[in-house]
């Protein structure tokens, strides 16, 4: 949660991500995950509605930006824009979990943390609106992704709070009605998608 460090989650499990792959980092601020993704190779799109946070951006190769209000209007991509991986850290807006699930490629990785309830006995945010509910976070992925891994509970560090976080996969082989030749296998991540395996560690 701090301001210039990738979080340790999207940096756990961001070895998912295929090579290469578009990269959407929803409510990005000042894009410490965008920066992180483009000196990876990836080519990133990142949301926010601070203009000026995206300003700082703009010099950075591979990065994308797009000024938008995600709360207070329509889903700002077009539809059947897709992504290899969508991260989001630190932000809630509920409405939007369809349209995160929906901007996923087959293979592509949702990578998901932000604070949960419990936090406001410890600090900001305190506010419900803000807060995830116990297994919320399964709840919005549940019958559409694959869960790799998911946390509830609470961290000391880089500062003490209560949070949630997912890492989730659209399978390949759920997306599309055709199966993969088994001759050349589709990819997620690393792993062929005919025996999928997500390694647990990076």
């Amino acid at each position: 949660m701090d301001a210039g460090t990738p979080s340790g989650w999207v940096t756990r499990w961001a070895h998912l991500v295929a090579p290469g792959a578009d990269v959407l980092d929803v409510a990005s601020g000042g894009g410490r995950h965008a920066r992180w993704f483009a000196g990876r190779g990836h080519a990133v799109l990142a949301v926010d509605r601070d203009a000026e946070a995206l300003a700082s951006l703009s010099a950075c190769d591979g990065i994308a930006t797009l000024a938008a209000d995600l709360e207070g209007a329509p889903w700002p991509l077009p539809s059947g824009r897709r992504f290899g991986a969508v991260v989001v850290t630190n932000y809630l807006h509920r409405p939007l979990f369809g349209h995160l699930i929906d901007s996923l490629a087959p293979g592509g990785v949702l990578i998901y943390e932000t604070f949960a309830a419990g936090n406001e006995r410890i600090g900001k945010p305190s506010n419900p609106a803000f807060l995830l509910t116990p297994g919320e976070l399964l709840e919005a992925v549940r019958g559409r992704l694959r869960v790799v891994a998911y946390e509830d509970g609470f961290v000391e560090r880089p500062r003490a709070a209560c949070v949630q976080r997912v890492c989730a996969v659209r399978e390949v082989q759920a997306a599309n009605a055709t199966q993969p030749d088994a001759a050349e296998p589709l990819t997620i991540g690393n792993t062929p998608a005919g025996s999928p395996r997500y390694d647990l560690a990076g």
